[in-house]
């Protein structure tokens, strides 16, 4: 991921050095699993733990497997022999990767590592749910205008709109946790899968020291399904924080102006309009969101893999995940940011509910008209009629209703229509099932 958009805690997760520490994790664990069958000589693991405590993988380790590398074309070849020249300890060193296969470290490492990106982005949402929470009660009882197709419909609570960002924010968590639960597993199973120089208790001993699960049954990889299905739950994620930030950004257009994303003091807009304040974090939030949703695509490309592996998916996830995750937390952290900063104006909530002069209550207009023994059919002709008027002349509905014969309502019959409350008056209801 480019330097604008990683953060802090994950460029440090998808560091060079990072993936090596937990490659050698993997390492070690295998060798403690190796210990207890008496295969491999007690304290084997333990010496080689200690060499790196003295001497802890850092980026020169990184760059002498790069070194390396460049002769082995193989980057787990390249490790271990680092990691022998590392711990200067090669009679232990010569039992590193015994039985295994490259993909059981890559494959149980990068899982590791997912978990723990994951960790990170379950932090950011949990940040962003108060925060929508927080607008959601803040704003419960204002009315507002309520719109589709763009255009204004009836009045509702300013506040349900972020209830119902927070109830879309819910689920991702959901889909979130079932996605680190499937990759929240072990494959140490060699070279296809069989457990031919490798016994199972080994990837037992080192899926209970890590906590997670075995992988059931492997090839020499960690079926792709299972990338698939978190790859899907961060576009997911994705397509929600578009979703509250097109809205926001609608919201701050100069016509309506209800909300408008936080304006540094020495911020500017604009290279040649002093003027300017652009929601430009929001527009970020759905430019980003497209990389989320192409990313998946790439992943259920690696589903399918030939016989029991081929290493095409690898090119592909050294891009993809560690971008995905980053970008999945950087999203979360610039929506946080702009909700908690979020400038809402009444004022122009209240006026544009009334921008239409009262169209927005025709539906409850025509209620009340079959309430009053009005056919159905007649009492739309009379509301339609009068409010293609209104949006014609610019007359208020109300008066144009008063005025009109056809319209049985007069005075505080009429008057009722146009309550906005009314339309609020199930939003405690709403609310309710969230526990607000």
């Amino acid at each position: 991921m480019i330097e604008r958009y990683q953060t802090p805690e994950m460029r440090v997760i998808w560091s060079e050095a990072r993936k090596y520490q937990v490659w050698a994790e993997v390492e070690m664990l295998a060798l403690e699993a190796w210990e207890k069958l008496g295969k491999v000589p007690g304290g084997t693991a333990q010496r080689l733990r200690q060499a790196l405590q003295q001497k802890p993988i850092d980026e020169a380790f990184a760059r002498r497997v790069d070194q390396i590398e460049a002769e082995t074309r193989h980057d787990i070849v390249a490790f271990t022999r680092a990691l022998t020249e590392w711990t200067g300890d090669s009679d232990a060193a010569r039992w590193l990767h015994l039985g295994l296969t490259s993909t059981d470290v890559v494959d149980t490492a990068q899982n590791l590592l997912l978990v723990e990106a994951l960790g990170l982005i379950e932090q950011e949402l949990d940040k962003a749910l108060v925060a929508l929470k927080n607008l959601a009660v803040r704003h419960k009882h204002l009315p507002a205008v309520g719109r589709t197709h763009g255009v204004h419909a009836e009045p509702t609570s300013f506040g349900l709109r972020f209830l119902a960002f927070y109830a879309a924010l819910l689920r991702d968590v959901g889909r979130l946790k079932k996605a680190r639960e499937g990759i929240r597993v072990v494959m140490l199973s060699g070279s296809v899968g069989n457990y031919a120089h490798v016994e199972p208790a080994v990837e037992a001993w080192v899926a209970q020291r890590l906590g997670f699960s075995i992988e059931p049954a492997s090839t020499q990889v960690v079926p792709r399904d299972r990338h698939a299905e978190l790859m899907s739950a961060l576009a997911i994620l994705g397509a929600n924080l578009e979703r509250i930030a097109v809205e926001l950004r609608h919201l701050q257009r100069t016509e309506v102006l209800e909300t408008q994303e936080p304006f540094g003091y020495k911020q500017t807009g604009s290279s040649s309009m002093p003027h300017k304040k652009n929601p430009v974090a929001l527009e970020n939030l759905s430019g980003l969101a497209r990389l989320l949703r192409s990313n998946l695509q790439a992943e259920l490309e690696n589903v399918a893999l030939w016989h029991e592996r081929d290493i095409s998916h690898s090119s592909v996830e050294r891009v993809i995940l560690p971008d995905s995750t980053t970008l999945a937390h950087y999203m979360l952290r610039r929506l946080g940011r702009v909700l908690e900063g979020l400038v809402v104006f009444e004022d122009n909530i209240r006026r544009n509910l009334e921008l239409t002069r009262g169209l927005v209550y025709s539906q409850r207009v025509l209620g009340l008209l079959i309430e009053a023994g009005m056919e159905r059919t007649t009492a739309y002709e009379v509301v339609q009629r009068n409010a293609l008027k209104s949006w014609a002349e610019g007359l208020g509905l109300r008066e144009l209703l008063e005025a009109d014969p056809a319209c049985p309502l007069k005075g505080e019959a009429l008057a009722r229509a146009f309550d906005p409350s009314y339309f609020l008056r199930h939003v405690d209801t709403i609310y309710a099932r969230f526990g607000l």
